[in-house]
């Protein structure tokens, strides 16, 4: 099939992509990587009659660290985070979460703003910023403003996000002590969604005690989730085998998953408790200094 017609505009500038969004409001889409909205396009699933390309608007692009925060741009790329060697050392799970995400061809075009504004259910990006307790930053008429990542996303495929918004960047809280992280999924096949997935993210301080705990379950409820009661548990603990243990069973506790044809509701839950064990052991070792084989 073929996309209905639609007006192409490609503002270069922040302002005037939010002032063309609150001109033609509900009709206009943005296309920054196009990878969900154009296959939506081309089935007619979607029919916007204004299409806003954002691609040349140069203040989306890049990162930078400031205000103890790491700004990702709207216009970042996965395939950019997957490959950026500098952050792997103080942000490792963005790598990590990176090149999970569907192939090389998504990876390329897609990005990270793009797919949280999308909010899926199954978002592997979804599930990483929760566990990094990252806010998103939106810009609309009135200027901008950071959105709790807990926040945003309200319900399936519906961010907190005005319709004469844009999700402009994604900040991630710079860490203050050593830190390790794992994205950990199971697919049908290579590069499908998620049947189930969980990412870690961990900080210690100088004497291994834990000061920061994230854990965000992908493909496990309406919306990407946080295991709370798992982050609760763990601050203020060392990372032993019996506290990776008890950890492991309380993760799929905030879990809201469903039977279908993926797997069982059960089969889903273990699969949550397996990988939070397998992921703690590997960041306990990690953070001990020995070698993890992956």
């Amino acid at each position: 099939m073929f996309p209905n017609s639609f007006e192409y505009i490609a503002p270069t500038t922040l302002g005037e992509a939010v002032e063309l969004l609150q001109r033609y409001g509900y009709d206009a889409k943005l296309l920054a990587g196009g990878q969900s909205l154009l296959p939506m396009m081309k089935l007619r699933v979607a029919a916007p009659p204004i299409l806003i390309d954002i691609n040349g608007i140069d203040e989306l692009k890049g990162w930078r660290e400031e205000n103890g925060f790491l700004r990702i741009g709207a216009l970042t790329r996965h395939s950019e985070l997957e490959h950026a060697a500098e952050l792997r050392d103080r942000y490792p799970l963005l790598a990590e979460t990176a090149v999970w995400i569907a192939d090389p061809l998504v990876r390329n075009l897609g990005t990270v703003c793009g797919s949280l504004a999308h909010a899926d259910p199954a978002s592997d990006w979804g599930a990483a910023m929760l566990a990094l307790h990252a806010q998103v930053e939106a810009v609309g008429p009135g200027g901008k403003r950071q959105i709790p990542i807990d926040d945003f996303f309200v319900d399936t495929f519906t961010p907190a996000l005005e319709e004469n918004e844009i999700a402009s960047a994604v900040l991630v809280p710079t860490p203050k002590g050593r830190t390790a992280g794992r994205y950990l999924k199971i697919e049908r096949k290579a590069g499908d969604f998620a049947i189930a997935g969980l990412a870690i993210h961990v900080e210690l301080d100088s004497d291994g005690i834990v000061t920061v705990a994230g854990f965000g379950i992908c493909a496990c409820g309406p919306v990407p989730l946080r295991g709370k009661r798992a982050e609760e548990y763990l601050l203020g603990k060392k990372l032993t085998p019996e506290t990776i243990e008890a950890v492991s069973r309380l993760v799929p506790e905030d879990s809201d998953p469903t039977d279908d044809l993926r797997g069982s509701a059960e089969y889903k839950r273990d699969v949550l408790r397996v990988f939070a064990k397998r992921g703690l052991s590997d960041i306990a070792k990690e953070l001990q200094g020995e070698v993890v084989l992956r």
